[in-house]
């Protein structure tokens, strides 16, 4: 019967790729514009890659614009990313363009998913692997799980890398330095906590803070900013998409 058909299709191809990403190259904690823009890369370089966002939809802030208002501004520096994605765009200011929030994010996703990249929607990541002092991998769970508060073991996914992209909150930082005592390669040891909004200071300095924050964690886009106490920018999202990629060109030269 088709019923049966579609259900059985269904479960054998999930459970078929869930099965080829247990074991990753990279995987990516958070399915904002840095991270998907890094998946895209990582797996353009031939890495086996995977995106774990705990939203139905991937793309964090992006869709919305700003104030809902789905319109972002990327400053010429970007555009080079911003022309490789395909997206339209228009000349707004001296160095500023704008462009359409759900045209773009939808083409972050669409180009890093047929690079190569797995994403997978409705999960959220409660804590990382942590063997011999290095950050090896991802305990994985149902975001409605964690959200209705029920005694639901998680799974456990190995990786090289795992960054965080998790946004202003920097959960998988913040996860790594609670639960095992380390210190961070920050100025306290800790999460900082980002700043009171600066666009232009901002901008430069979330792209200087994508970095490798402990052995086997690196951080990417606001989730850097936070880390590090740099300030938030609003909704110019060109120092998302070049900390998207310089992350992966940092993991792809160690991998080389």
């Amino acid at each position: 019967m088709i019923e049966t058909k579609v259900s059985r299709g269904i479960i054998q191809s999930y459970f078929e790729k869930m099965e080829r990403n247990l074991n990753l190259d990279v995987a990516i904690v958070g399915g904002g514009p840095s991270g998907i823009v890094a998946a895209y890369y990582l797996a353009k370089a031939g890495l086996k890659v995977a995106i774990f966002d705990r939203k139905l939809s991937p793309g964090g802030g992006m869709w919305g614009g700003a104030m809902m208002f789905n319109q972002i501004v990327v400053q010429s520096e970007a555009m080079d990313i911003v022309r490789e994605f395909g997206i339209r765009h228009e000349p707004y200011d001296e160095g500023l363009y704008v462009m359409d929030s759900v045209e773009s994010t939808s083409s972050l996703l669409y180009h890093a998913v047929h690079a190569g990249a797995t994403v997978f929607n409705c999960y959220s990541v409660e804590d990382v692997i942590f063997k011999q002092n290095e950050v090896c991998g991802v305990v994985v769970n149902w975001t409605p799980v964690l959200r209705e508060g029920l005694h639901v073991d998680p799974l456990n996914i190995l990786a090289r890398f795992v960054i965080d992209g998790t946004g202003h909150d920097s959960e998988m930082c913040r996860t790594v330095a609670r639960k095992n005592g380390i210190s961070l390669l920050t100025d306290t040891g800790d999460v900082v906590g980002e700043r009171s909004l600066d666009v232009s200071v901002g901008e430069a300095e979330v792209v200087n803070g994508t970095r490798e924050i402990y052995p086997g964690l690196y951080v990417c886009g606001m989730a850097a900013s936070a880390v590090s106490g740099t300030p938030r920018m609003g909704p110019i999202f060109g120092g998302m998409l070049l900390s998207g990629r310089k992350v992966a060109e940092q993991i792809i030269e160690r991998l080389k």
